[in-house]
């Protein structure tokens, strides 16, 4: 009776070890204090930071959702782990939480070493940018479960933060300011409304040249990580707001009292070149719901304080907190 193996089965484990040995050296390269052991055992390990009166620790878990159908289809594997990256530790620092390590969870229907690696070594371009550490993962082979070309991510950050600085909220004053930091594009987010106008509406192709360059391009511009802005000006912020799905709209009153209102002007609004595009056919409001619109975080800080950071980065002044329903109105 011939007998069948694990690899017949479609799960091949010396790939399986020939991509760990692959991604050891990207894993080493995003080590900072506090890492404990290296890649190999069975859970990572990070020493709590010191010099917290009250440490608190914070998760935060995101995927990159249908952007990896972009990178699938184009065949351009390395720039979807930073999203990944990015949209964990954004969220992070919105609730004053420092971000210490990243783990990875890729799922795939045959494991192509060359493919995972380049997704890994993404996470870590991700975690360089967000000053944290890749001290783990997970990666799981089913053939049936997905398409042999197809693969998935998951990942989460955790983060710590001192337990008095954590509502951010009852910071918020009217009078205050917002500033937008500039996305690099969709970021993560609505990228199956994009994907239907593009591609299927309006005909497109991912070689098609748009703003100097192949939309595809465009299209897979990694998020940006605003955790070294964040760094730089906690001082001055009194809170932050991520904005991804639902956009300015629904994830501005995150941030906001029950009694104050976040007023943007629609004319400060700098919306990047692919929105434009998108929205030749899809309504400005629904835009706004879908999309960053080329805002991709905004930080709430006291008018004496905006010119600092005004000053010092890219951020530019959309609006200000007024008082009224707990809500953001584009104006």
């Amino acid at each position: 009776m011939s007998q069948i193996s694990y690899k017949d089965a479609g799960v091949d484990i010396d790939a399986g070890n020939s991509f760990v040995e692959n991604i050891k050296p990207l894993v080493k390269s995003t080590r900072i204090p506090g890492v404990l052991g290296g890649i190999g055992s069975f859970a990572g390990a990070f020493e709590l930071p010191t010099g917290y009166k009250e440490p608190v620790m914070l998760a935060a878990t995101d995927g990159v959702g249908t952007k990896l159908k972009l990178a699938i289809d184009s065949g351009i594997h390395n720039t979807v782990g930073i999203d990944l990256v990015a949209m964990c530790v954004n969220d992070l620092i919105c609730n004053n939480g420092t971000p210490s390590f990243f783990l990875d969870y890729y799922a795939t229907g045959k494991l192509e070493v060359d493919v995972a690696t380049a997704v890994v070594a993404g996470i870590a371009e991700g975690c360089r940018q967000a000053e944290c550490a890749l001290i783990g993962g997970e990666t799981a082979e089913m053939p049936g479960m997905y398409s042999e070309d197809d693969y998935d991510l998951a990942g989460f950050a955790v983060g710590v933060a001192e337990k008095s600085e954590l509502d951010t909220v009852s910071n918020v004053r009217v009078g205050d300011k917002l500033l937008a930091l500039p996305s690099s594009g969709l970021h993560s987010n609505g990228f199956s409304l994009a994907r239907k106008v593009l591609f299927e509406k309006m005909g497109m192709k991912f070689d098609d040249t748009f703003e100097g360059k192949p939309l595809i391009e465009t299209l897979l511009t990694p998020t940006n990580i605003y955790v070294k802005s964040y760094k730089k000006f906690k001082p001055q912020i009194q809170a932050m707001a991520h904005i991804t799905g639902g956009g300015l709209v629904e994830n501005l009153p995150r941030v906001l009292p029950e009694n104050m209102r976040a007023v943007i002007k629609d004319e400060s609004i700098r919306v990047l070149p692919i929105f434009d595009l998108i929205g030749q056919h899809v309504a400005r409001e629904e835009m706004f719901r879908a999309f960053n619109m080329g805002v991709g975080m905004v930080l709430v800080v006291r008018p004496e304080d905006a010119a600092t950071i005004l000053e010092n980065s890219e951020a530019y002044e959309i609006g200000e907190i007024t008082e009224g329903k707990r809500e953001a109105v584009i104006v």
